[in-house]
């Protein structure tokens, strides 16, 4: 079986990352011959989430484009067509619509609520070309779409006959098992993700800034360790970036006390998978995380982690992390072992390549009019 993976980023991509290339030595291994395109190279990713440098930006989109027209040329040497998120990121569908004048098999893949519009925090030019009515058009042209969690398999089943669930997986290995927590003079809270979405701990300031005034008047401190963001800061509590690699989370992400995930209750958080949550319960961290969308499913409140609505929940599952090394250790353990049996790569890639092999059967190259 070939398959052409087109992602939209490269490796250092998130999305991309957990969508697709963590998966690439398990698919070879077992003879598949895996094809990847991504759409933006490493120079133009590390570019798309800084601010300014517009013509850059747009030097970068026409090398993307140029690759997609490469691309369509070499279509047929693949038996199943792979598209992590769109194909190109705007303008007219023609690249899936020539996937299936050619009658191959089109799978579209996507872990995060893209059919709603979110304005860019870097490009805000980039927001007049955005249009996310093009994703319900492009499971429409797909034979399959996989979706990262239930609510996205339930809004692609509108237009796609055939969407299924295809959770995220974590590569938990990379981790070294949990070590026992220990209380220290410094409470670390860590948070992992991009500039885009660091505007979120917002939401949880007070919180924090509660939790170190508290700290304080025992003598010790709080320090949120931002790893992926640059921006945010605090006069109250110490904050430490961290430049993202993975490298980086592996030898950061094991100190940490807990690990936050805020996010607003509204209709694009549902579309999240997990992302932030599921790498800290891998790393042994004890995730304190939004209550809403698929963290319900990925969090046994009090088990394996905490699930907060209000200021004031967040706040008190701060503080019980804090004062207690104890929880920290049992939570980090319940939660490793969770990923673990669930959600860990050696439980989840034979689930992918398994799809990937039912799609091959049922839509093997039929030339059809569709689209």
């Amino acid at each position: 079986m070939r398959i052409l993976f087109l992602t939209k980023y490269p490796a250092t991509g998130a999305s991309s990352r957990y969508r697709v290339y963590q998966y690439l030595p398990y698919l070879r291994a077992r003879g598949v011959d895996c094809a990847v395109s991504p759409f933006y190279s490493e120079s133009a990713y590390a570019l798309i989430y800084r601010r300014g440098r517009l013509p850059a930006k747009m030097l970068a989109v026409a090398a993307g484009w140029w690759r997609r027209l490469r691309d369509a040329w070499r279509l047929r040497h693949y038996d199943v067509i792979f598209c992590q998120r769109e194909a190109l990121p705007f303008g007219p569908l023609w690249f899936e619509k020539r996937v299936r004048r050619l009658g191959l098999p089109l799978v579209f893949d996507y872990d995060d609520a893209l059919f709603i519009f979110k304005p860019s925090t870097s490009t805000p030019v980039a927001d007049k070309l955005k249009n996310p009515a093009r994703i319900p058009r492009i499971m429409d042209i797909s034979h399959a779409v996989f979706a990262g969690n239930d609510y996205l398999r339930q809004q692609a089943a509108g237009y796609c006959a055939d969407a299924r669930t295809v959770l995220v997986a974590e590569d938990s290995d990379r981790f070294p098992p949990p070590e026992p927590h220990e209380n220290r003079s410094v409470v670390v809270a860590g948070w992992l993700g991009s500039p885009s979405t660091e505007k979120y701990l917002q939401i949880i300031r007070r919180p924090l800034e509660q939790l170190a005034r508290r700290l304080a008047a025992e003598g010790r401190r709080l320090e949120l360790q931002i790893m992926g963001g640059g921006h945010f800061s605090s006069s109250v509590f110490s904050v430490r970036h961290l430049p993202w690699s993975l490298e980086n989370e592996v030898a950061q992400l094991p100190r940490w006390d807990m690990g936050l995930m805020p996010l607003p209750d509204e209709e694009w958080s549902r579309g999240k998978s997990g992302g932030k949550a599921r790498t800290y319960m891998a790393a042994g961290v004890p995730a304190v995380v939004a209550d809403v969308g698929f963290n319900r499913q990925l969090i046994a409140h009090g088990r394996t982690g905490f699930l907060c609505a209000t200021e004031e929940q967040w706040l008190a599952a701060m503080e019980r992390l804090a004062s207690s090394a104890e929880l920290r250790t049992r939570l980090a353990r319940a939660a490793r072992a969770e990923v673990e049996s669930k959600h860990s790569l050696k439980v989840l890639a034979p689930v992918f390549l398994s799809h990937l092999a039912d799609v091959h059967r049922r839509y093997a190259r039929r030339p059809e009019a569709k689209a």
